[in-house]
């Protein structure tokens, strides 16, 4: 096999430093679509023990996945749990219904990579808007709905590991 001798023309790397990232709530947006070229969406987020870091829901547009920092994150795919721990990684397919919650005594640290870039910014900058404002939970999932992401509150599931 040859390799060709002429370089094609390509735009420069992209560099992010996360002190530069913009922030929602826990969530960093460490390279959001538009800044990758749209075939990927990577961002940071943490997830206290005891609480919810994301009901049972699914995406119809795109895939996500997990890789956990530091702490415990259990992952729900399908009615499954699985607790992740650092290093550990979890992929859910598009129309994969899923959640996630931190297990454990510390907060925990993990990196989300949707497939392709979906415009999760507005998702979760709008997010902190309604909670900073009590909003119900019939609103925050009518939100949920505009950004490819359906809640399902009543979704049957294995018990949360502790």
């Amino acid at each position: 096999m040859s390799f060709p001798t002429e370089i094609p023309e390509s735009a420069p790397g992209v560099y992010r430093f996360r002190a530069e990232a913009e922030q929602a709530g826990p969530v960093v947006f460490t390279a959001p679509s538009d800044v990758v070229g749209g075939g990927f969406g990577l961002f940071e987020d943490a997830a206290v023990p005891g609480r919810w870091g994301a009901i049972p829901h699914y995406h119809q547009g795109f895939s996500e996945s997990f890789w956990v920092i530091s702490g415990r994150l259990a992952v729900m795919s399908g009615e499954k749990w699985q607790v992740l721990e650092h290093g550990d990684f979890a992929h859910v397919p598009v129309n994969g219904v899923h959640g996630f919650h931190a297990v454990g005594d510390e907060m925990a640290r993990f990196l989300i990579l949707f497939v392709p870039g979906a415009p999760r910014e507005e998702y979760f900058r709008g997010l902190v808007e309604l909670f900073a404002r009590g909003a119900s939970t019939e609103e925050i999932d009518a939100f949920a709905l505009t950004c490819d992401q359906v809640n399902l509150r009543d979704w049957r599931h294995d018990p949360i590991p502790t």
